[in-house]
């Protein structure tokens, strides 16, 4: 379908954050060609490329005002980066500092699981605003990373364990393939159409490789400049792989676990000099059933449309994480952007982590990401929107609304 108006831009005022360096590292199968790079290398390689993003930017916008004095320095507020399974020890400072931010720039590391990354990105846009009111317009980093390769075994007990909890005793605390299959089941997503969810992703994501939409996101890191994913012959696959659980979710309609990270620069719009971006209008997270938690999107989404006084039609672009075929049609259905027939084309339009891979940590900054390639990079129009949405393990949804800058 055709992108809908761009609404007027008239809800970002001057201490709105805004996004205007975005970048990913390649996203790679848990044991593949990103396997012996630790977390904080992966999430140095991005702070340095958006560092160098916005001195360029900066430059380039002094340029076109007529200035000619050199490159740009930035002064990093912080660094705020999401991680799931990391080795501990603060992970966003280690990584700042091996990405040469200097030691005056301090760092934070969250866990809000699949959610991290893009939880990072809230927290930090929520201190920038706070800072901006005292009047300090530092560029801030936020975004996540994960290496599932070398995350550190778990022990308690003298034995080891795969995950923490996501719930207490006496609530539901179900591993992620059961819970996709619950959401099959109760919202009637046969594996026909779960198998054509992920065989779409797949196809969308060789079509964005072929014309280069990674492109300008990607750092090469370790030689390496291309996810492992997508598969070109998935769709002749698909009805090969066996049931996980006996009914409906497979491995080829599920994501694969990765190592990857993404990070984004963040200024107050009275800061951005000109640059175009992404302002982040506004964010929710929200708490479900912990049985059923790849839904938790659904109240995430509703909840920053309403804040935002917009509706499902004036959203150009939706990035969710699609962990699973299953969980992610069923948020879709429940949203209205998708049919048994059809799927919104706005949502994922290059492919999403079916085809690319789930870094936990990182993921939800990858949305980030790749809205920024889709409507930033594109050129759409001051105004138009976009959405990014996590479900959460433990029962959370949650959600961002941005709007271009221009």
């Amino acid at each position: 379908m055709d992108s809908p108006a761009a609404p007027d831009g008239h809800r970002v005022d001057g201490s709105t954050p805004v996004i205007i360096a975005a970048r990913r590292t390649p996203i790679a199968t848990k044991g593949g060609r990103l396997s012996n790079t630790p977390v904080d290398v992966l999430a140095a390689a991005v702070l340095r490329a958006v560092v160098t993003d916005v001195e360029t930017v900066f430059a380039e916008t002094r340029a076109d005002d007529g200035a000619d004095d050199g490159p740009a320095t930035i002064d990093v507020a912080d660094v705020v980066l999401g991680n799931c399974m990391g080795p501990g020890g603060n992970t966003a400072r280690v990584a700042s500092l091996a990405a040469g931010l200097g030691i005056r720039v301090p760092g934070i590391t969250i866990d809000r699981q699949c959610g991290s990354g893009l939880a990072a990105v809230t927290v930090a846009a929520d201190a920038l605003v706070a800072a901006a009111a005292r009047g300090d317009d530092r560029v801030r980093i936020a975004g996540g990373a994960e290496s599932a390769s070398t995350a550190p075994a778990r022990i308690t007990g003298g034995a080891s364990y795969a995950r923490a909890a996501f719930a207490p005793t006496g609530f539901p605390d179900p591993e992620m393939e059961p819970a996709a299959e619950a959401l099959a089941t109760s919202h009637g997503i046969a594996r026909d159409r779960q198998d054509a969810y992920a065989a779409r992703s797949h196809d969308l994501a060789v079509s964005a490789v072929e014309r280069g939409a990674f492109d300008a996101e990607l750092v090469t890191i370790d030689g390496f400049d291309a996810d492992d994913g997508p598969r070109r012959s998935i769709s002749t696959m698909l009805h090969r792989f066996p049931p996980l659980h006996g009914g409906t979710v497979t491995a080829g309609n599920s994501c694969r676990i990765s190592d990857g990270a993404a990070a984004v620069a963040i200024v107050p719009e009275r800061a951005r000099g000109g640059a175009p971006g992404l302002a982040i209008l506004q964010t929710a997270t929200i708490g479900c059933d912990p049985a059923t938690p790849g839904i938790g999107p659904v109240d995430a989404v509703r909840s920053v449309l309403a804040a935002g006084g917009v509706g499902l039609d004036d959203i150009a672009a939706f990035e969710i994480v699609e962990a699973f075929a299953a969980q992610t049609l069923a948020v879709l259905d429940e949203l209205g952007l998708a049919s048994a027939e059809h799927v919104d084309d706005r949502v994922c339009a290059d492919g999403g982590a079916l085809a690319l891979g789930h870094p936990w940590g990182a993921s939800g900054a990858v949305g980030l990401v790749r809205l920024f390639s889709r409507l930033v990079r594109a050129g759409a129009p001051a105004g138009t929107l976009g959405i990014a949405t996590v479900a959460v393990g433990g029962g959370m949804g949650i959600a961002a609304l941005v709007e271009v800058v221009r």
